[in-house]
């Protein structure tokens, strides 16, 4: 199996950036980061006429969580900006927020 380093994510907006959606492109999974950034431009070229904006970018794949991304969880800020990560939804974190810490372990 081959291991996918990058995923392109494009977005089209609205004019006012106020309504966006993820356009499909031909090609949007890489195994490099370098592959992923040389395409995106050809990529955006492809949908521009899909939104009055587009935006992409390349989201890098942890290979240990591969088969584990279940998520794009990505907004459009009204700059134009794009922020996104690839996520996770049934991981359990561990958390210490319940218990009582300890400054001084000597003093028990």
């Amino acid at each position: 199996m081959e291991h996918i380093a990058a995923l392109l994510l494009v977005i089209g907006c609205s004019n006012t950036m106020a309504e966006c959606r993820e356009l499909q492109v031909p090609v949007s999974v890489f195994a490099t980061a370098d592959e992923c950034t040389a395409e995106r431009p050809f990529a955006m070229g492809d949908v521009q006429g899909q939104a009055q904006h587009v935006v992409a970018k390349c989201l890098a794949v942890d290979p240990a969580l591969e088969d584990d991304y279940d998520q794009i969880v990505w907004k459009v800020r009204p700059d134009g900006s794009l922020d996104a990560s690839l996520a996770v939804s049934n991981v359990v974190m561990a958390s210490n927020t319940n218990r009582p810490e300890k400054d001084d372990l000597s003093q028990q």
